[in-house]
């Protein structure tokens, strides 16, 4: 059992790491738990190019390495632990983990979301940097001029690509049904767009390459025919879990999985001293910056939470 903390932060992605910096400077010495990825899903793309600062692209590895080594420069610490259960009764919040239990006083969680994939071959060798990617707004302009793949039919789906249509030549996307599940005017702006090729009554067997994604294998669903396309990327936007399980029973989650947080805040949550950042409550952005933002916010409300306390 350790002292008790001021502050505990569970998740060392954009969203924790920016929390860290936060508490750090505001002399709270967070402690960090760095949890089942260190840097979260940030660290596995190649080169990020939407992220203020940097003209000229960062790797992501990089990135939050570097604020890894801010926070710890401001009095943040790190241990390579990874949460089983919380306790969030009462004044003192318990944090127990794989290797020791944690006590604070304020907690944050920043423990992001798991993209949800298909499991097929290739999925895995080609994911970060080599073809598959799951996020249009991160990786489209790296296709520029080529033809990709889009695999879902929601709105997501189709949001991804709508977008990816100003950098790439085609955008096959593949769909298990005959017809979309997005919004009906998400659905008529992407069959109305020229670039756009639905799939339909598909899924993906197998996606293709050596070095790099060279084309995809898709199953027909109705008759089984397999049919192989052509393409340079595959976004998938199948969906993403919300890492929020092991909190379920003390903090609100919504019908996806996600935290709720109070009305008019983006970071407090249905238990006092209990904070959220980044993707694990947030469905809509899911930005490395929007993760930052909200680590930032949830930082400062927790310095004032511990000073109400005093």
């Amino acid at each position: 059992m350790s002292d008790i903390e001021k502050v505990v932060i569970i998740g060392s992605g954009c969203a924790g790491l920016t929390a860290a910096i936060y508490a750090s400077r505001a002399a709270l010495s967070p402690l960090v738990i760095g949890g089942l990825q260190p840097g979260g899903q940030l660290t596995m793309t190649n080169e990020v190019e939407n992220f203020p600062g940097f003209p000229n692209g960062v790797n992501g590895f990089e990135l939050t390495a570097n604020m890894k080594l801010q926070a710890e420069r401001f009095g943040a610490r790190f241990v390579d632990d990874t949460v089983k259960d919380v306790d969030f009764e009462g004044d003192i919040k318990k944090i127990i983990c794989e290797r020791n239990t944690y006590l604070s006083e304020a907690v944050i969680v920043a423990t992001g979301a798991s993209p949800k994939f298909l499991g097929v071959k290739g999925e895995k060798e080609f994911f970060g940097g080599k073809g598959v990617s799951v996020c249009a707004t991160c990786d489209g302009a790296f296709y520029k001029g080529k033809d990709v793949a889009v695999v879902g039919g929601g709105d997501t789906a189709c949001e991804e690509a709508l977008f990816l249509t100003n950098f790439c030549t085609k955008v096959y996307l593949i769909h298990r049904r005959d017809a979309l599940r997005a919004s009906k005017l998400m659905g008529e702006r992407v069959l109305g767009n020229k670039k756009i090729i639905p799939v339909w009554n598909s899924v993906v067997d197998e996606i293709m390459g050596h070095d790099k994604v060279s084309g995809i294998r898709v199953e027909n669903v109705q008759d089984k025919s397999k049919t192989e396309i052509a393409c340079s990327g595959v976004f998938m936007a199948v969906g993403h879990i919300p890492n929020t399980q092991q909190f379920a029973k003390y903090l609100r989650l919504d019908d996806s999985g996600y935290f709720c947080r109070k009305e008019n805040s983006f970071v407090e949550t249905n238990v006092d001293g209990v904070f959220v950042a980044g993707d694990c409550a947030d469905k809509v952005y899911r930005q490395a910056i929007t993760s930052a933002g909200t680590g930032a916010m949830a930082a400062i409300l927790a310095e004032k939470y511990i000073c109400k306390k005093i």
